[in-house]
């Protein structure tokens, strides 16, 4: 069937195609190429899916090492925590006069009070050997103060000796600071994982020591920088 051409379209000058040539076959080749994008599209996302996957584990991987590690610094914060309160109160005890410097003047005490035993001692034997030749050389005793000397001397020796008493009470401070040290030494061991954790650096593990409850009880005898320190004097003045 022939189409009829309008008066219209020859005024306007527009070309007359039949409609047989108007239709357009499918074209093979459009088919291949979109099938060929189909196809390629597909295996992107295919690689985009297992390159996901693959990250998402590395991922997790590294946040696990992280929160591992997250943890094993939230103990050494803590040890650290631990061992900055067990050496403030080692200083603490050092500011209240209980501590290391305490212990050093506790023995330099012990070494004056020994010192100026040993020459009272001596000075007392030098006179009593004195008043000894005295009697052996009169050949009796005509003279009685000699052997009133001697006991006199007798008694500066026995006061003397106190020494070893006051001495032995100092020392046992000493002892009790050094345990005391010992002590938080230890929980400071234990804040960095107990004796195990420095068996590259120590010979052989040390036996626990107790500790006297009462032992801050046994004060000693006063330093004589201490206030309200008593000497032998006021003690004498007592029993006048």
């Amino acid at each position: 069937m022939k189409n009829k051409r309008f008066r219209i379209e020859d005024s306007l000058g527009v070309s007359y195609v039949p409609a047989e040539a108007a239709v357009v076959p499918p074209s093979t080749a459009n088919d291949d190429r979109i099938s060929e994008i189909l196809a390629t599209v597909n295996e992107l996302k295919r690689l985009t899916q297992s390159t996901t996957g693959d990250v998402i584990d590395a991922c997790r991987r590294e946040m696990a090492e992280i929160y591992g590690m997250r943890t094993e610094l939230d103990v050494m914060k803590a040890a650290i925590g631990r061992t900055k309160h067990e050496i403030a109160v080692l200083h603490r005890q050092d500011f209240d006069g209980k501590g290391v410097r305490r212990a050093a003047g506790e023995l330099d005490a012990v070494v004056e009070a020994t010192e100026r035993a040993t020459t009272t001692i001596l000075a007392a034997v030098e006179d009593i050997e004195t008043h000894a030749s005295v009697l052996r050389s009169t050949g009796g005793l005509k003279d009685h103060s000699d052997v009133e000397a001697i006991l006199e001397r007798t008694v500066v020796l026995y006061e003397a000796c106190n020494f070893q008493d006051l001495t032995g009470q100092r020392i046992s401070k000493i002892v009790s600071v050094l345990k005391f040290v010992e002590d938080h030494i230890d929980r400071m061991i234990d804040a960095w994982g107990g004796l195990d954790a420095f068996k590259d650096l120590i010979g052989e593990r040390a036996g626990s020591v107790s500790i006297d409850d009462e032992s801050s009880l046994l004060n000693g005898p006063k330093l004589d920088e201490d206030p309200g320190h008593v000497d032998q004097t006021d003690i004498d003045a007592l029993f006048d």
